[in-house]
């Protein structure tokens, strides 16, 4: 029954997207960040239903005039240079056969992204994308936090299998990304139970962040709470709130869980640890002996045997800065923070510019809660290998697609110098 479900969804979304496109980007947002079908246990656990919600999307990307240009921003200007250097770092890698499967998994992300943000136009699309890609996480941080509540805590909270987050350690920085994105959408609801339905998904997804045991979702956690503070406008009372919140979880869970967070004081006895310290010295010196990186996989034996003062510990980098420096060198390093910087600014114009309109208080709410997203990821990301999963790219594409919406309604029109700056090709700039 549930094979059914989910097969009959992607396959009226799909019919869908042959006349509105965006249904299949979103389509496949849900699919490539929930994985629904993973959970099934007939015949949708393999079937092709990304394929099928991708290619409706093209077809009806060819005939639709409801499309503009990709490039919105200096944010996909860096990902198409990542995008393309990446390709080049897995052709001149050491193991291109064994390296096509990632490679492939992630250039179909890639270019779906810039599907989507040839896509997403209409507030209608930004709050369709939101509410899909959110709410796909948040739908497994509802289950996970169910059962970390009627375990105690005990056992570790996993994600979908074959997934990005699969592990439990990158489950966790998932939920914890989030939760700041649920608040978002809190902020825009009208009816109370609305707003009290997702205060409780956000505890849900905390309990299940929390309930992985990772250590990394752990310092994300206190790093969003320490920003979400410092930029709230009653200090006291905010600090008080999320302390109080904070403490409940945690009393709540087991001595183990406990022992676990205790351990981040003594890493030298931690294998987990001491394999990341051993990756990330493998990564350091990948960057200095290879200009292109090694390709998708740098935990190799060989290197090492050679890089690490640690040869026996081989081990994931466990970190999105040494994953993409070990993977692509320095150069792809470059461009892969390049990506985040420049769409941190986009996220802090849209607060400060769209915060002078009270019609348009909504992108400013947006563009302070990704920004917290991205504190959380920067930050939890540190000490996982998330350097390729979606979400954050989904976050790029709801900034840059608000942000060319705001311009578009004339808001700015006394900047009009800016907007045409801003705006892509054959785009009507706001009137002056």
């Amino acid at each position: 029954m549930r094979d059914l479900l989910i097969v009959i969804i992607v396959l009226v979304a799909a019919v869908a997207a042959l006349r509105r496109p965006w249904i299949g980007v979103l389509c496949w947002t849900w699919l490539s960040i929930m994985n629904p079908h993973r959970y099934t246990w007939g015949f949708a656990y393999d079937a092709p239903l990304a394929a099928i919600a991708a290619g409706s999307t093209l077809l009806g990307l060819l005939f639709t005039r409801d499309r503009e240009s990709p490039f919105k921003g200096s944010p996909v200007v860096w990902f198409v240079l990542f995008t393309v250097w990446i390709t080049i770092s897995w052709l001149m890698g050491l193991s291109p056969e064994g390296d096509y499967d990632q490679w492939n998994k992630v250039m179909k992300i890639n270019f779906m992204i810039l599907v989507a943000l040839a896509l997403i136009r209409s507030r209608v699309q930004i709050f369709g994308l939101a509410w899909v890609a959110v709410g796909s996480l948040a739908l497994l941080g509802i289950k996970g936090g169910l059962f970390t509540l009627a375990t105690g805590g005990a056992n570790r909270v996993w994600g979908p299998p074959g997934s990005f987050i699969h592990d439990n350690n990158e489950f966790a920085l998932a939920m914890v990304m989030t939760i700041p994105l649920l608040r978002f959408l809190q902020m825009q609801c009208t009816k109370t139970w609305q707003r009290h339905a997702l205060t409780g998904t956000m505890l849900l997804c905390a309990a299940a962040a929390l309930g992985s045991q990772s250590r990394g979702a752990l310092l994300a956690i206190i790093a969003m709470t320490a920003f979400l503070w410092w930029r709230g406008r009653s200090r006291f009372v905010g600090g008080l709130l999320l302390l109080s919140v904070g403490v409940a979880l945690v009393a709540f869970m087991p001595d183990s869980w406990v022992e676990r967070m205790s351990s981040i004081e003594n890493y030298q006895e931690d294998r987990s640890a001491q394999g990341r310290i051993s990756a990330w010295h493998v990564a350091w010196n990948i960057g200095k002996n290879y200009v292109f990186g090694v390709g998708f996989n740098a935990a190799r034996a060989d290197l090492f045997a050679r890089f690490s003062p640690y040869p026996e510990y081989v081990h994931a980098a466990h970190s999105i800065y040494f994953q993409v420096m070990g993977n692509h060198g320095f150069i792809g390093l470059f461009l892969f923070l390049g990506i985040w910087i420049t769409t941190w600014r986009q996220a802090g114009w849209l607060r400060a510019q769209a915060a002078t309109d009270p019609q348009l208080r909504w992108c400013a709410d947006l563009g302070s809660l990704c920004q917290v997203s991205l504190v959380g990821y920067a930050v939890g990301g540190a000490l996982l290998s998330l350097a390729y999963f979606d979400l954050p790219y989904n976050l790029m594409v709801l900034l840059l697609s608000t942000r060319l919406w705001v311009m578009r309604q004339g808001w700015l029109h006394e900047h009009p110098g800016t907007a045409r700056r801003w705006l892509p090709p054959g785009a009507v700039a706001p009137p002056a």
